[in-house]
């Protein structure tokens, strides 16, 4: 047994993305907390691309600001160039991706968590899982310690068995010359936790003043006032850009000639890549008639010169990476700060995972982060943040906060994860997403703020804040609808001018706002409000009223889906005895143990026929303990 020092509610292992967010909302729900890191400088560390968001990322972040999460806070005080994306496309895939200097978000999350009451932070290195009659109940470690807990996540990244390949070299490692855990990984498979093998790939990291700037063309920020967080006033970012540039044939020719000498096509790795962020020799041997691809140089903070290479991840020789890099416009006589490389790490199998991300096999076990076999910071935080609150709720004796597919990309991102399961690193897609026009990145707080502030994650004030915020939306909708707009010189010239037919007779300003080239700005000329809203709060609105009839529709989908979802499935159920159901699928059944019906359902290879079969056998056997209950009173 631990010492009573020792002793805590909540353990968090690993201080990346998702376990700082897994600790502090341990913390800040009231759970005595400790988050245990391997090296205490490298919290929150930036050790791929220095920005945060994009399409459906962005959603994440957002997210995670409404539940009361802290990575929208990082984001929004580490910015240098923030911008909207998709604004030429509809609202459900608008979302903002911020540049950031990789040094102050890390400080961010290393000040949040060294400061947050009820949070003990340790640098320690945790070797062993300590677990006793199907329960954890605490982690040893390499300096000695023992320490126990009624709940434990697991947020251990790409250190977990890493092993780092620059063409033939290879040696273990963590990400950017880190420290890895080799013991724990041995110790999570003894405990029944299956695992498997990822990758991910980087990019060489270069030095500003080699670099020709004045050749490349630059990116700024958006023109409009922009926060990730919730909480924080929009802000526009000035002075600092990204440059493009292109890869081109010569490029192309030395990476062709030396796939033979890279990791990832010599056999040398086990593990799967990514999809949807291949290395530059995966895009050449794959994309063959491509004459080129862009890439963008990405300065990475303004206390350092190091530039990092969006889009032209490479496990090649330095000797080659330097030929490639110097083959590219604006960096023929560029200089390689760090060089790029692939990282094999352990990861789980996540459909070992319940809803909650604690583990079948082991209670008061969770899992977060890229060892779930995700890539990304922003899918990392949001299951770290979800793990906390879960850890937290468990360590209290309560029901776990479960998030559906219609109710968060949270959700979608753990459905996904815990009923499909991934063997390459899932990245969070707006396509993943069935209901996005009602998961929209501007009503985020609408959707969970309430779940928030009921766990605690959100004080008085920030609640206050949103509640006159909803109020204003809410209100103006309403007068809207009331207000009545007659046809006029001065507004029909202001429609021709956005591209709309004239008004001929008097309608509401809300139907006028209906018409897709009208904006709120124009109607409220024609027709003031007494407290008009501000800044993102417009977006809600235009989004409310044009979108209307789409988004009444995608609510009862859902609600069609939540009855599916309320069809709780028993973890005993003896799948062999319900006749009919295809072996396939059977299979399968036994394997996930889906929690409910609709989750059974979202399982590859269960039909809709075996659904049905699955829903008359639930009916029998509540008829028949109904009448058993009958017979015994």
């Amino acid at each position: 047994m631990a010492g009573a020092e020792n002793r805590y509610d909540v353990l968090v292992v690993g201080g990346g993305h998702a376990g700082c967010e897994a600790a502090l909302a341990a913390a800040r729900m009231g759970a005595r907390t400790a988050l245990l890191n391997l090296y205490l400088d490298n919290t929150a560390l930036m050790a791929c691309n220095p920005s945060i968001g994009g399409p459906a990322k962005g959603h994440l972040v957002r997210e995670g600001s409404a539940l009361g999460g802290e990575q929208a806070e990082a984001a929004d005080r580490s910015a240098v160039l923030l911008r909207r994306l998709n604004t030429s496309k509809g609202p459900a895939v608008q979302a903002l991706r911020a540049q950031c200097d990789l040094k102050d978000y890390a400080a961010h999350f290393t000040m949040a968590v060294e400061t947050q009451k009820n949070l003990h932070v340790r640098q320690e290195l945790v070797t062993d899982l300590w677990v006793d009659g199907g329960r954890a109940r605490g982690v040893k470690t390499r300096y000695g310690p023992l320490y126990e807990a009624k709940a434990i996540v697991i947020a251990g990244g790409t250190y977990l068995g890493g092993r780092v390949f620059i063409g033939d070299e290879s040696f273990s490692s963590g990400p950017l010359g880190q420290v890895p855990s080799k013991e724990l990984p041995r110790s999570l498979r003894e405990a029944g936790i299956k695992t498997g093998r990822m990758r991910t790939d980087t990019t060489p990291r270069l030095h500003l003043d080699s670099l020709d700037l004045s050749s490349l063309t630059a990116q700024g920020s958006s023109g409009e006032p922009l926060a990730f967080s919730l909480w924080n006033e929009g802000k526009i970012y000035e002075g600092y850009f990204c440059y493009l540039t292109r890869s081109g044939p010569e490029t192309h020719r030395i990476v062709r000639e030396n796939l033979c000498r890279s990791p990832l096509y010599s056999g040398a790795m086990a593990g799967r890549g990514p999809r949807y962020c291949p290395s530059i020799e995966d895009k050449v041997a794959r994309f063959p008639e491509r004459e080129s691809h862009p890439v963008f140089l990405e300065p990475v903070s303004g206390s350092n010169r190091e530039v990092y290479m969006q889009n032209f991840s490479t496990s090649l020789p330095f000797d080659v990476q330097l030929a490639m890099v110097r083959s590219l416009p604006g960096c023929e006589k560029a200089r390689i700060v760090r060089p790029g490389y692939t990282i094999e790490y352990d990861y789980i199998f996540p459909t070992q995972l319940l809803p909650s991300l604690e583990t079948k096999a082991v209670g008061g076990l969770f899992f977060a982060g890229q060892v779930n076999g995700t890539s990304g910071y922003e899918e990392a935080a949001a299951q770290g943040l979800l793990a906390g609150i879960n850890a937290a709720l468990t360590a209290r004796g309560e029901p776990p906060l479960v998030l559906s597919r219609g109710e968060a990309y949270l959700g979608v991102l753990v459905d996904d994860l815990v009923t499909r399961g991934t063997d390459e690193p899932y990245r969070m897609l707006t396509s993943r997403c069935e209901h996005r026009l009602i998961l929209r990145h501007d009503n985020a707080g609408r959707r969970l703020s309430p779940i928030g502030r009921k766990l605690g994650l959100i004080d008085d004030c920030r609640w206050g804040r949103l509640m006159a915020s909803w109020k204003r939306v809410d209100d103006e909708i309403e007068r809207l609808e009331g207000a009545r707009i007659r046809p006029s010189d001065g507004l029909n010239s202001a429609l021709a001018e956005a591209g709309s037919p004239p008004l001929s007779e008097t309608v509401s300003a809300a139907d006028l706002l209906r018409r897709p080239e009208v904006t709120y700005g124009l109607v409220e000329k024609f027709s003031p409000s007494p407290a008009a809203p501000v800044g993102e709060e417009i977006l809600a609105l235009e989004v409310e009223i044009k979108y209307e009839g789409y988004i009444e529709r995608q609510r009862r989908q859902v609600a069609r889906l939540a009855k599916m979802e309320g069809v709780r499935l028993p973890p005993d159920l003896d799948y062999s005895g319900i006749p009919g159901l295809l072996s396939e699928s059977r299979q399968k059944l036994e394997a996930l143990r889906p929690v409910n019906l609709g989750q059974a359902g979202r399982i590859s290879g269960v039909t809709p026929a075996d659904i049905h079969l699955l829903s008359v056998w639930l009916n029998a056997l509540q008829r028949r303990d109904g009448r058993e209950e009958l017979q015994e009173d």
